[in-house]
């Protein structure tokens, strides 16, 4: 049985749609560029200069689409060229898509950017410590995006990727811990309050009468720990508590009084003489550590972060 309908040219499904018929019958895409130039910048001549081209250029692509379309686009009238009702309307389907096309290839050039970690800190310690160096591994790893949030205690994974905290909690058996740094811990001050309320230095340091002990409602142990540690007697001395441990660094800074400041947080600060450390650091015994739901493989986001913050203490 012999039937008409037995080649694929003559396969129903072979032939092209209405639509696609019309993009076969649409103008060349280079005259279209230039009439849309032309209509944006309303001038024949600025639309050769940005194209590159020249001013005859610009009138053959554009009188070229006018004969294709049968309307006229422009109106020229002393020796200036207005959009008719037919060019406003191709002037803006053009811009819409070549807009389209410019943000595709741009999309398509870029790489593929990686979700950025998102990390917890304590805020002192993000503010005072880990921002003055962020542009250092930024410059290190540009691949990796970071994304900080403050906060403290309990993590909940899931909301973040990864916490640095101070095992001053138990965060469980579950959770991967990769040690940081010891945290060092001493009095400081501003160098002006220590002329004036500290006598001697290092282990013959001690408070003058007058001064003032600074504390901090987040560690309100502060004091005794350091005391412990350094083998002193806890000074006997007028006390002022702030609400938060970076004030009580502010304030020492500012002359108030005398700090517990742990090393990490002040030592930019002790480098550039903003503040004095009369009795020196001491290990109190706690650390800090990065926290992950899981143990970071070598060569990953993760591990790469964690040396560099090894790094930094």
């Amino acid at each position: 049985m012999n039937s008409h309908h037995n080649g694929e040219s003559d396969s129903p499904t072979s032939q092209p749609s209405p639509a696609r018929r019309a993009l076969a019958a649409l103008p060349p895409l280079g005259a279209l560029r230039c009439f849309e130039a032309a209509a944006r910048l309303g001038s024949f001549t600025r639309a050769a200069q940005e194209l590159h081209l020249t001013h005859g250029a610009i009138s053959r692509a554009v009188r070229s689409i006018e004969d294709a379309l049968g309307v006229a686009l422009f109106e020229r009238r002393s020796q200036r060229v207005h959009l008719t009702a037919a060019g406003e309307r191709l002037r803006d389907a053009a811009a819409a898509a070549f807009d389209l096309l410019a943000a595709t290839v741009r999309e398509l050039r870029e790489p593929a950017r990686k979700p950025a970690l998102v990390l917890s800190c304590e805020p002192t310690l993000l503010m005072r410590w880990l921002i003055p160096r962020l542009p250092a591994f930024q410059a290190a790893h540009p691949q990796i995006a970071l994304q900080w949030v403050a906060g403290g205690g309990p993590v909940g994974f899931g909301e973040v990727d990864l916490a640095i905290r101070r095992n001053d909690f138990s965060w469980g058996r579950e959770v991967h811990a990769q040690h940081l740094f010891d945290e060092r811990v001493g009095p400081v001050c501003s160098p002006a309050y220590r002329d004036a309320r500290v006598d001697g230095a290092g282990r013959g340091a001690r408070l003058s009468e007058g001064a003032v002990l600074l504390h901090s409602a987040t560690r309100p142990d502060a004091w005794a720990q350091w005391a412990r540690a350094a083998r002193r007697r806890l000074p006997r001395a007028p006390a002022q508590t702030f609400e938060h441990f970076y004030f009580s660094l502010q304030a020492a800074a500012a002359g108030v009084g005398v700090a517990i400041g742990p090393w990490q947080l002040v030592r930019d600060d002790v480098d550039a003489g903003v503040l004095a450390a009369p009795f020196g650091f001491v290990a109190d015994g706690s650390a800090y550590f990065l926290l992950s739901p899981a143990p970071a493989r070598a060569g990953t986001p993760v591990a790469l972060l964690a040396a560099w913050l090894r790094a930094q203490a």
